[in-house]
């Protein structure tokens, strides 16, 4: 009787085994009928994991270039700065606050931009939020001006929730701009704070006045 009732159970247990396997076997056939009628769909995703991949490389050799910089100590005279075309001085000023310590400093200027040409943070965690004027005739080129203070304050901090907001240009900034940045705490950095800067002895943080305490929030997990 127990021989029987083990070999019951074995029978029991094959069969649920051997029904288990026809069921995963019609699911694989079903999935992969269904691979077959919607390629599109597993070639959409395979761009997609990819894109990540790739975006994952870039951060990553990114900040393997920030560290370099800071190893090498990164400096700009003001005529290489005016030689510049503007969206190679975005990426300048952004490798200056990669070489400072910004472990994930970002040129993100260009169409679309909404007043934002460099981002990252500092060391103590602030988000600095940058926007460029390159001048190619630096102090004799068109002063920055009160309008395109407001469309940093506009976004600095509501779009982009900058810690720190900045204008940097090579060339000069208006008196009614000064006052309109003085009044919306936007840092200025001109041609004269910019060779101090760009010389490498401090970094921005340290040379600008009033910079505002780090936040209470933790500093961001940079794998």
């Amino acid at each position: 009787m127990s021989r029987r009732r083990r070999r019951s159970s074995g029978d029991d247990a094959l069969l649920v085994a051997f029904g288990v396997l026809v069921l995963v076997g019609l699911l694989l056939v079903k999935a992969a009928q269904w691979a077959w009628a919607h390629w599109w769909v597993l070639l959409v995703i395979g761009a997609l994991a990819l894109a990540a991949v790739v975006g994952w490389i870039y951060q990553r050799v990114d900040r393997l270039r920030a560290v370099q910089l800071r190893r090498q100590g990164l400096v700009y005279s003001l005529g290489q700065l005016d030689a510049m075309h503007h969206t190679a001085f975005e990426y300048a000023i952004r490798d200056l606050l990669a070489r400072d310590g910004s472990l994930d400093a970002v040129r993100c200027g260009g169409r679309g931009d909404l007043g934002a040409d460099v981002k990252g943070h500092d060391p103590l965690g602030r988000l600095w939020v940058i926007q460029c004027k390159h001048r190619k005739k630096g102090l004799d080129g068109a002063a920055v001006g009160t309008p395109d203070l407001q469309t940093l304050n506009g976004t600095g901090r509501p779009v982009h929730r900058g810690d720190v907001v900045v204008m940097v240009t090579n060339g000069r900034i208006s008196q009614p701009a000064r006052d309109f940045a003085r009044g919306q705490r936007l840092h200025l950095v001109d041609r004269r704070l910019l060779e101090r800067w760009a010389r490498g002895a401090r970094p921005l943080w340290e040379i600008l006045p009033a910079v505002p305490p780090p936040p209470s929030r933790k500093p961001p997990r940079l794998r």
